[in-house]
């Protein structure tokens, strides 16, 4: 069975509206937020690379006898960007990733440029897999990474509190199994 995504609503593919309304589910924004926390985990990311990018132009730049105008531009162009990027990006993504769960479907939204929106219906769920780096653990944080049967991939969801992502898989793990269908 594969989704369609119509006028608003996903629906099972040759399923009308009159043969199966319990099998329909809303294309919405998800309730939950994740933790306020991630806005610090993503901070420390983004300025990971930065600070990468910066010190290998700076390195460049000043150990040169003569260094190009475009690389002294770059590096200018680069010390203005950082900060406002590392102002900006954790508090829109935060305001953007969303999650929720529900009899029915996994729903997720997340993305900063790029936003992503996923419902993963409970009868497709295949595995829900727990996921934290050490920066992830630092904040004691969380990935949920869900997989399905389906071509776009697992839903993930990102910046969860780890007792939340704890629980949530537990509830994710006992709602699949009794859920009837073999999740293909």
């Amino acid at each position: 069975m594969s989704w369609a995504v119509g006028t608003g609503v996903v629906q099972a593919e040759g399923v009308t509206d009159e043969t199966a309304p319990a099998e329909r589910l809303s294309l919405r924004p998800p309730a939950n937020r994740v933790s306020r926390r991630a806005i610090g985990y993503w901070t420390v990311w983004a300025a990971v690379g930065w600070v990468i990018l910066v010190g290998a132009q700076a390195v460049f730049v000043f150990t040169s006898d003569d260094p190009p105008t475009w690389l002294t531009v770059t590096l200018t162009v680069s010390c203005v960007l950082a900060p406002l990027h590392l102002l900006v990006m954790p508090q829109w993504r935060y305001r953007i990733h969303r999650w929720e769960v529900t009899g029915e479907a996994v729903y997720t939204q997340e993305g900063w440029l790029k936003q992503d929106w996923r419902i993963a219906p409970i009868s497709r769920i295949q595995t829900v897999d727990i996921e934290r780096d050490p920066v992830e653990q630092l904040f004691r944080l969380a990935k949920i990474t869900v997989t399905t049967a389906s071509a776009a991939g697992p839903v993930k969801i990102a910046g969860l509190d780890h007792a939340d992502a704890l629980a949530l898989a537990a509830e994710l793990t006992k709602t699949t199994q009794a859920t009837p269908g073999d999740a293909t």
